[in-house]
């Protein structure tokens, strides 16, 4: 193993590649921490770092007393939180990018003004955005902001930074609004995901403040096969 990685990082990306080769295939045990300590001869804490920075951005499971395996492989993101989907795909290993379809200035049409809280006919921005995990469509991205709050909006490069990103810098969210359902996505919804007409979406609608205004609506599009949302409730 090369000296110039760490050790745990080196492993990580044993496991990472062979997930991705499919030498470990979803629901598939990995080998012990004891074996792969043998295996790269580094200590067990060496080897649960790795694993235990693999669990926690979901690409593993521990099961008490049976060992660690593969999820299903699907993207995940806590439905409660607002996380940057670039630190998302970076968390897992994986390269991010981002190709901007749309970036414009409209008036909003009724659905829009509605969500925006505003009249119809106003100026809004406008954007579309595809969001890749290595080369791979993992979200549509349409949002609508209220000018008002964000006026360098349509100015800024996002391929360099994500619009939720921007967002936080400029105007810190306060409050979120999240509706969830599974839709069927149409001819150039499919087209820029990459996928068929016929498989599912997940399709996150989500709203967001900063103090008493309304900043943005946004559609966040996901292929169902790739992606999926968490939630945690303490009781």
């Amino acid at each position: 193993m090369s000296s110039k990685i760490p050790r745990y990082q080196q492993i990580k990306n044993f496991i990472l590649d062979a997930i991705e080769k499919g030498d470990y295939l979803p629901h598939s045990q990995i080998p012990t921490e004891h074996a792969l300590a043998d295996q790269f001869a580094v200590s067990r804490m060496t080897v649960n770092k790795a694993i235990r920075d693999l669990v926690q951005v979901g690409l593993l499971i521990r099961t008490a007393g049976q060992g660690t395996y593969v999820t299903d492989l699907k993207a995940e993101s806590p439905l409660q939180n607002i996380n940057n989907i670039a630190d998302e795909v970076r968390s897992r290993g994986r390269q991010y990018h981002s190709v901007v379809i749309r970036l414009e200035e409209q008036t909003a049409r009724e659905w829009v003004a509605v969500q925006l809280g505003v009249r119809v006919g106003t100026l809004v921005f406008h954007s579309l955005i595809v969001h890749y995990e290595d080369k791979m469509p993992l979200q549509l991205e349409e949002r609508y902001i209220n000018p008002d709050w964000a006026p360098e909006y349509l100015a800024q490069d996002f391929t360099q930074c994500t619009p939720n990103e921007y967002l936080n810098q400029h105007c810190p969210l306060t409050d979120v609004e999240h509706i969830v359902e599974a839709v069927m996505p149409d001819a150039s919804v499919a087209e820029l995901l990459d996928i068929k007409p016929t498989e599912p979406c997940l399709l996150l609608q989500r709203r967001t403040w900063s103090q008493q205004h309304l900043i943005s609506f946004a559609q966040l599009t996901h292929p169902g096969s790739r992606y999926k949302l968490r939630s945690l409730v303490h009781l």
